[in-house]
């Protein structure tokens, strides 16, 4: 199938912005960069106290098995537009301006849109590849009113994302300054987007800078009140990090809170992919190693957890499978737009109603950038249980969580042979890929 045709068809079933009735609930999808489920005290974590978080799972939904892809760009082309990497990812670092994402999608349905945090989808590392990499009016192309970014049209190498920021703000840069927080920067204008928007529907996609490396101060680390510090680089610091994520999604939700607001705003929090390999969790299942790249569960297992007062009025926990390709699906069905995706809509499951639980989760990984994680480059659908490969790898996750000692045939249960061969059904429905 051509793909630019497959593209250009999300624009023609959505052709033009329709009003929307202010009940419509704001959504708001906050992703943290590296964070995998055990950085969370709700999810058994006991490195870090994240007690926001940890409320706002036990006031809504938990979700124990959300699957990302395990590196950043691969999930963000994935969540952004529904679709398997092996459709619409060329570059480390690019989002082609032909795809339709879920900003478009809210944006031509109505919501005042705004994104804020990190962007990197210029395709600033292939300058001689892509024509448009300088281009700063990629997000509102790509469906967002406003934005305020990091890594837009500037390199990391040109400013960092912490202390002294380099940010660009609808078009323009921001003055830097060294008692600037880029963090700080990002929250501050979703609360003023949220103030000047508080009377129509919104759409804020926040993927945040934190907590992903240089592991360095943050305004609450003792080091901050010396500016020479304030760079330090020191795993040590992932913790006042992560503290400083759920600190900031407080903020945001004590202003909805604060507007009235907060009891139909749909938020979302989750995380890009795993974890650093450098960073070492404590958790109640025993330590675990951040998996950032690698295709094994500390590589793809992402917190989720899913806040709606107005519908979920008894915090629960969902165990079964999500994938990164849903949340489009969801937001169409919350937009009552009927578009094209790889995604199955959980929207039924937030508005509690009767909801039948995704069997099987697939990623499609090449993530076309360094050694150290394209050696990871695969094929996998897997259940909660179980994982199969291209090759024909077999993995008990239950049993085998690391991946070591792949399942021979022999040696499986009848009904793990039948279970297998369904699997390799499933693989069969994705291009054949090496």
């Amino acid at each position: 199938m051509n793909w630019a045709v497959y593209a250009l068809s999300f624009f023609l079933i959505i052709s033009c912005k329709s009003e929307i009735p202010k009940e419509n609930p704001n959504i708001i999808l906050i992703m943290a960069d590296d964070m995998g489920y055990e950085c969370l005290s709700s999810y058994g974590s006991s490195s870090y106290s994240t007690p926001v978080l940890d409320e706002l799972a036990s006031n809504g939904i938990k979700f124990d098995n959300c699957v990302s892809q395990p590196l950043c760009t691969p999930s963000r082309v994935k969540i952004m537009t529904g679709l398997y990497n092996y459709r619409n990812y060329d570059y480390f670092g690019h989002l082609n301006t032909n795809q339709f994402t879920f900003g478009n999608l809210l944006k031509e349905s109505g919501y005042a849109t705004c994104i804020a945090g990190k962007w990197q989808l210029n395709g600033l590392a292939y300058k001689d590849d892509i024509y448009d990499w300088n281009d700063n009016t990629k997000p509102n192309k790509l469906g967002f009113d406003e934005y305020c970014l990091w890594q837009l049209t500037k390199t990391g190498k040109q400013g960092g994302r912490y202390a002294d920021p380099l940010i660009e703000e609808n078009g323009k840069l921001l003055e830097r300054n060294d008692e600037d927080y880029g963090p700080d920067i990002f929250s501050n204008y979703i609360l003023d987007f949220i103030d000047r928007k508080k009377e129509v529907p919104f759409f804020i996609y926040y993927p945040m800078v934190l907590v992903h490396d240089p592991f360095v101060p943050t305004p609450d680390s003792k080091e901050w009140v010396d500016i020479t510090l304030r760079k330090k680089k020191d795993t040590s610091y992932y913790k006042d990090m992560v503290a400083y994520t759920d600190k900031i999604v407080g903020r945001i939700i004590h202003k909805l809170e604060e507007l009235d607001i907060v009891d139909n705003t749909i938020i979302i929090f989750t995380g890009d992919n795993g974890t650093h390999p450098s960073i070492y969790s404590h958790t109640k299942e025993g330590v675990i190693r951040g998996g950032k790249g690698n295709t094994i569960d500390a590589g793809t297992h992402v917190p989720l957890i899913i806040s709606w007062p107005k519908k979920i009025k008894n915090g629960f926990i969902h165990k079964g499978l999500i994938e990164f390709s849903d949340f489009f699906a969801t937001f169409a069905e919350i937009a009552e737009k009927d578009v094209v995706s790889d995604g199955k809509s959980f929207y039924a499951l937030l508005n509690g109603e009767k909801y039948e639980t995704r069997r099987t989760a697939f990623v499609h990984y090449d993530p076309k950038w360094n050694k150290r994680v394209t050696q990871y480059r695969n094929q996998f659908i897997r259940t909660i249980d179980y994982k199969l490969y291209q090759d024909g790898n077999f993995y008990n996750l239950n049993n085998d969580i690391l991946e070591k000692s792949p399942l021979l045939n022999d040696s499986l249960l009848q009904e793990e042979l039948e279970l297998k061969n369904n699997l390799q059904i499933g693989l069969k429905d994705h291009p054949d890929w090496k």
